[in-house]
């Protein structure tokens, strides 16, 4: 039983993990769509990229 019990914490951990990289992911986007003359969204794209 605890074997699941510790499955289960790392997969809602692995979640909450991935939840976070989208929504920051997304929040930057929208920051993006709302100043599309704004190039400092393409440095930050690249900065997560290089260092996902």
């Amino acid at each position: 039983m605890s074997d699941t019990k510790s499955n289960n914490l790392s997969r809602d951990e692995r979640l909450a993990a991935k939840l976070r990289e989208n929504l920051r992911r997304r929040k930057a986007q929208g920051r993006d769509l709302a100043n599309p003359a704004s190039e400092s969204g393409e440095s930050r794209v690249s900065k997560d990229d290089a260092g996902g």
